[in-house]
């Protein structure tokens, strides 16, 4: 079966969303008024991450050395090794920052998994600037990174979507299957999307595996839905 995995980052790999601890200890006052607007649904994620951004003051060696601190998934490496065997590429799309992202895989020898996320740039001592390189090209999705246009450039027939919130859930929609954490699990449950919740990798490792075994060979999303219900 040919199987992609496409893996959130924060809150998913990491246990902690990362962009928000950056943005605590280093961001100017102002980003959470920022972060209102977009939980309220008054701005996109992708305007709300680039006008945050903009508030950070920290040099490039300073934040670097932050993210040694962020606390990862201890078993998100056995994911991807049981992935790895059975010839599924594993991507890490996020709407989040690649610069954090590319530091803490690099941390856990992770680091040449491909990375799809929006771009954290130096622009001079201790200021940045975000640009959104795969964000939706019409206007239909205000991410920084539109899962689904990524997901359909890949080519795989049968998708699992690993996240755990509000930038899962278009393609959760999509996927073949999802394994859900946090606000996710009330989205797929809502929808009717076939999912099943999970806490942690480790329990992720199990339920991939029991995936792999099962005898899925057509229609897909229904044989994985009755596989999950039952």
């Amino acid at each position: 079966m040919l199987w992609q995995a496409i893996v959130d980052f924060d809150g998913t790999i990491t246990c902690e969303d990362t962009t928000d601890q950056i943005l605590a200890r280093f961001a100017e006052p102002g980003w959470e008024a920022i972060e209102d607007d977009w939980v309220s649904g008054r701005i996109g994620s992708r305007e709300c991450m680039a006008r945050q951004v903009e508030l950070l003051r920290v040099l490039p060696a300073v934040l670097d050395g932050f993210t040694e601190t962020i606390a990862i998934d201890s078993g998100f490496g056995a994911f991807v090794a049981l992935c790895r065997r059975h010839d599924i590429p594993v991507t890490v799309v996020s709407d989040g920052l690649d610069r954090t992202i590319r530091a803490v895989l690099g941390r856990i020898e992770l680091g040449a998994l491909p990375v799809i996320a929006n771009h954290l740039a130096a622009v001079g001592g201790d200021r940045w600037q975000l640009t959104s390189p795969h964000a939706a090209l019409t206007g239909d999705c205000a991410s920084g990174t539109c899962k689904c246009r990524v997901a359909d450039g890949f080519g795989r027939p049968l998708t699992l979507l690993v996240g755990d919130g509000r930038s899962d859930f278009c393609l959760a929609g999509q996927a073949d299957l999802v394994f859900a954490k946090k606000s996710l699990i009330g989205h797929c449950h809502d929808n009717a999307l076939p999912h099943h919740p999970f806490s942690d990798f480790s329990e992720a490792v199990g339920l991939l595996a029991e995936l792999l075994a099962s005898p899925v060979t057509s229609g897909a999303q229904n044989q994985l839905k009755d596989m999950i219900d039952g």
